[in-house]
């Protein structure tokens, strides 16, 4: 049972048979005959410390407490983590670390818990079979030093630490469940009545401090030129206490508070969002949206407008324009330095690009982020 239950799985596979989860993460075995009394197997489990939250893990390491089990059981945590946090908060943690992922991060506090490795780092400083306890001793010290020095970041240390609250979900395996009631349930709705009046409250009193409000409420539409980067602001001030307010459950609960005017919001927890949310929240458009929709409505608006003005495209030409529409409806804009990336890099990257539009990319990029975006 637990060797089945270690499997790994893909999220797409796993949300085909279980649809109201996102991944597996976990499991729970349900010993019904007590077979798990005596135990089977002698195991070495990394978190050796399983009642001590990531947060204090996190600063212990930060002020030089640095035992083997608090690195394994902190090494473990964030291996965890890393099969949870989404796209956003893998690229900050990066940005924050020097280009180091998640992963590596655990990787490196996994060989500093190692006596093996600090063997190893050893015999490949001094050169030699066989090193003496003190030249092992300094090599741990050092393995140590660079696995630990990225938690000295207090910037990084809540980051993980936000990113674990997101990620978070609790299972009970001690209370037994009681039906209260059964069928429409009157506190759901007013729940969702709760949590979009607390949206439109936090709207009234922000919308003067946060740049992404500051855009959407004042400038011409022409002149919105939001970013990724004030999108993200936007949804961490949100996020944060004391709002607590998470875009997904907003949508959620306006799709119980006014379910005609509310599309079914896809899997995909695309930031930009947010933006759509701001927008119906304010009165600006009537039906609330995902916007990678809305982009495509654009788009297709601005094709039909080009074909009118008897502008061709081959259909090389709209793969690519299409790429672009699909870059801009998850990160606000599209440059030129874009094109060095995925997935425009295995097709030719900006050379390609340039072959294709020729000097009219530098024009077709702006008049795409001005129609899509705005």
């Amino acid at each position: 049972m637990i060797g089945r239950g270690t499997r790994v799985i893909a999220p797409a596979d796993f949300q085909v048979v279980t649809p109201d989860a996102k991944e597996k993460l976990q499991f729970v075995v349900v010993d019904a005959v007590g077979v798990y009394e005596s135990v089977k197997i002698d195991t070495r489990p990394l978190d050796k410390k399983k009642s001590e939250p990531l947060e204090k893990l996190l600063l212990s390491v930060a002020l030089g407490k640095r035992d083997e089990d608090t690195l394994s059981t902190l090494a473990g945590r964030l291996a965890r983590l890393n099969r949870s946090i989404d796209d956003d908060d893998r690229s900050r943690i990066k940005e924050m670390t020097g280009g180091c992922e998640l992963s590596v991060l655990a990787h490196r506090l996994l060989d500093a818990a190692d006596p093996d490795a600090h063997i190893a780092k050893a015999r490949q400083t001094h050169n030699t079979d066989e090193p003496t306890q003190e030249q092992v001793a300094a090599a741990r010290d050092e393995i140590v030093q660079s696995a630990s020095l990225p938690f000295d970041n207090p910037d990084l240390r809540d980051l993980l630490a936000d990113a674990k609250r997101r990620s978070e979900q609790v299972i009970d395996t001690v209370s037994i469940d009681t039906v209260l009631e059964a069928g429409y349930d009157q506190s759901a709705r007013e729940k969702a009545q709760q949590i979009v009046a607390a949206f439109k409250t936090f709207l009234d009193e922000h919308h003067d401090e946060i740049t992404a409000l500051q855009i959407i409420y004042s400038r011409p539409h022409r002149d919105r030129h939001l970013t990724y980067e004030v999108i993200r602001e936007l949804h961490e001030t949100l996020a944060k206490p004391p709002h607590n307010l998470q875009p997904e459950h907003i949508w959620h609960a306006y799709e119980q508070v006014e379910s005609g005017k509310v599309a079914r919001l896809g899997a995909d927890k695309m930031l930009t969002n947010i933006i759509s949310l701001v927008r119906f929240a304010i009165g600006e458009i009537p039906v609330l949206e995902p916007f990678p929709n809305r982009v495509e409505e654009r788009f297709q608006h601005w094709l039909d407008s080009q074909r009118s003005a008897g502008r061709k495209f081959t259909d090389e030409q709209l793969e690519w324009l299409t790429e672009v529409k699909n870059h801009i409806a998850t990160s606000l804009a599209m440059e030129i330095d874009d094109f060095d990336d995925p997935p425009f890099h295995a097709k030719g990257g900006r050379m390609r690009a340039y072959r294709l539009f020729g000097d009219e990319l530098d024009k077709l990029l702006k008049e795409l982020n001005e129609e899509l975006a705005a």
